[in-house]
């Protein structure tokens, strides 16, 4: 780039459009000695700086694939929806939580072939990252079992929630749900959100 620096009497005027007057005997001059300091050689001492070589084994950091057992369930998972019961006495639930379960089921228009049903109590422990590589779940109906046992953050109860791109509703178990007509109303309502 070029000096900005100019003389030129026509490119000064387009920055300076007031006159400027040099009046004579007003000049101030300095009378002040500039005191220069002396400037005493300094000694350069140069010393060869030796960095030794360090070098440290960092072992591989191996990450452990999750350990998925093997599940038992019902249903064929034909649209990846997971059902999650949570019941030490029964297969699914007792015969009022079965009727819940098929009411819920059918109300938004699923068939035993689009989910995947499972019973918890038989799997307590697994985390919901083991479930999810195994089922592949766009949807999780969630009974009976908190997010703390499947390792994972608090959620309210009854309403559609999202993990990464998984939709999941967490409910109180099909026995304690039957007989808490706010908790079904909660629930029905979300429900109708999902749009299946």
């Amino acid at each position: 780039m070029a000096s900005q620096l100019t003389t030129n009497g026509d490119a000064l005027r387009l920055f300076f459009t007031d006159d400027i007057y040099l009046i004579k005997g007003e000049e101030i001059l300095s009378t002040e000695e500039v005191i220069v300091p002396e400037v005493q050689p300094v000694m350069e001492v140069v010393q060869d700086v030796v960095i030794p070589a360090v070098i440290l084994e960092v072992p591989a950091v191996v990450e452990q694939p999750l350990e998925v057992p093997s599940f038992k369930f019902l249903g064929k998972n034909s649209r990846n929806i997971l059902i999650l019961v949570n019941d030490r006495e029964h297969e699914v639930s007792d015969e009022k939580g079965r009727e819940l379960l098929r009411k819920i089921v059918k109300s938004v228009n699923l068939s035993a072939n689009d989910f995947a049903l499972l019973n918890y109590a038989n799997y307590n422990g697994t985390s919901y990252a083991q479930l999810q590589q195994h089922f592949s779940s766009v949807l999780v109906f969630v009974f009976g079992v908190s997010p703390e046992q499947l390792k994972m953050k608090a959620y309210p109860q009854n309403s559609i929630v999202m993990e990464e791109n998984v939709r999941l509703i967490f409910s109180s178990e099909l026995k304690a749900l039957e007989e808490d007509p706010t908790g079904k109303k909660v629930l029905w309502a979300s429900l109708k959100q999902l749009g299946l």
